[in-house]
């Protein structure tokens, strides 16, 4: 049987809310989670969400598309990529990142594993 599945971020399933940030999952069904990141200027991985997951760096794969505000990730190799409205992204575990300028961050992701797990263990 065909399934159908709608959700809206606006009414989402969760909701976390490490320090300057926002994070929406809708469960989609069949083990298919997608979520809405928001992070407000100021935010950087290292001082917002390490200290509630404990590893040195960020070791979620994250594939999503930023709509608003610009990100900088930095890789543990040191290689580094900056991402802006428009842009597609798939950033590899092992990295940082920080919001830059002054306006807040908002990314699409459809990695399921992180959406369902993002500033979790």
């Amino acid at each position: 049987m065909t399934t159908l599945t709608k959700k809206n971020f606006d009414s989402p399933d969760e909701t976390m809310t490490p320090p300057k940030t926002r994070v929406d999952n809708v469960d989609l069904g069949n083990g298919q989670t997608a979520a809405r990141i928001k992070a407000e200027p100021g935010w950087k991985w290292s001082e917002c969400i390490k200290p509630a997951v404990g590893t040195d760096s960020c070791e979620k794969a994250h594939f999503g598309v930023c709509v608003s505000g610009k990100l900088v990730v930095t890789h543990d190799d040191g290689s580094s990529v900056e991402v802006g409205p428009g842009d597609a992204y798939a950033f590899a575990p092992g990295h940082d990142a920080s919001v830059v300028g002054d306006e807040a961050f908002v990314g699409y992701e459809f990695n399921s594993a992180t959406a369902a797990t993002y500033s979790k263990e």
